[in-house]
């Protein structure tokens, strides 16, 4: 078994995992993972109890149990490079022996379920509404920098995507990936279900315009008019993509959920948000802890 050099699996002197600060032992198979540290307590205060917390930068963990059930909740900040970082070091708290650097004979499959707040692009999905991710719709570029023949990307839909958008070459080749098929059918009945496109940013990438024009002033309103086999995109954020992508390269249950507080065709967004999230957070974790 080869052994994982230290300049590329990085140990902290405790034996925690370089950015995330957790130790194998802190890490529970079921893990829900945020973008914002403050919503981590807002989520971790329904546990039972809590059995530790770690922070490090945007990186804050709490790992407690809920009706007999071990969960962790972890903030992974904005963006898809986060996301990178976030999924490579879960993956090696769970499947590499930190100790002597080697991959672990047997593999360990966390359910990683992302809780996230998003813009809807199509004008028929009312603001507040839960939205299911299908699939990721990656703008990023990042899984093309893997061996990403197991990443399960739909090559079909991404040239068909390129295609009705007329996409710019100068831009990264947009990829799908699905979500777990396990999860997802576990909430389709309670969300709205489609594509989410996720950004390379919050403005010029989502077609904000502040004072910065943009190449393409309607791809908002083709990424809109696109459809595949009865799947459309019905909202936009910033990491589903990589989830997706690194998920099925490493044998992880993927999936993203997330309320949506502005609906971008409709212009309108929600005056008081928090009730929702919290109705979300509650559904998300009655659905883990029978799980």
């Amino acid at each position: 078994m080869p052994t994982i050099k230290a300049t590329d699996l990085i140990i902290n002197p405790d034996g925690s995992i370089y950015h995330l600060n957790l130790r194998p032992d802190q890490l529970a198979d079921s893990v829900i993972v945020v973008g914002d540290p403050g919503r981590v307590p807002e989520i971790s205060h329904y546990f039972d109890h809590i059995e530790c917390t770690a922070q490090n930068r945007e990186f804050v963990t709490h790992t407690g149990v809920l009706k007999g059930k071990r969960i962790t909740v972890l903030s992974t900040g904005i963006g898809t490079d986060n996301i990178d970082i976030v999924m490579n070091e879960l993956d090696a708290l769970a499947n590499v022996d930190l100790g002597k650097r080697e991959i672990k004979n047997k593999h360990r499959a966390l359910t990683i379920i992302r809780i996230g707040t998003s813009g809807a692009i199509q004008p028929d999905i009312p603001v507040n509404s839960f939205a299911l991710s299908s699939y990721g719709l990656g703008f990023d570029n990042l899984l093309y920098f893997y061996d990403a023949a197991n990443a399960g990307m739909n090559r079909s839909m991404s040239d068909a995507f390129m295609k009705h958008t007329n996409w710019n070459p100068d831009l990264s080749k947009p990829y799908f990936v699905k979500g777990s098929e396990k999860l997802i059918n576990r909430f389709s009945k309670q969300m709205v279900t489609g594509i989410t496109a996720t950004a390379t940013g919050f403005y010029g990438p989502q077609g904000r315009i502040l004072r910065l024009g943009l190449h393409d002033p309607e791809l908002n309103t083709k990424i809109q008019s696109f459809r595949f086999n009865g799947e459309r995109v019905i909202n936009f954020e910033m990491e589903t993509s990589a989830l997706y992508g690194l998920g099925a390269m490493l044998g992880h249950e993927m999936v993203t959920v997330c309320l949506l507080i502005a609906n971008r065709a409709t212009l309108d967004y929600s005056t008081d948000h928090k009730p929702f999230i919290r109705k979300l957070v509650e559904c998300v974790l009655e659905t883990i802890s029978e799980y």
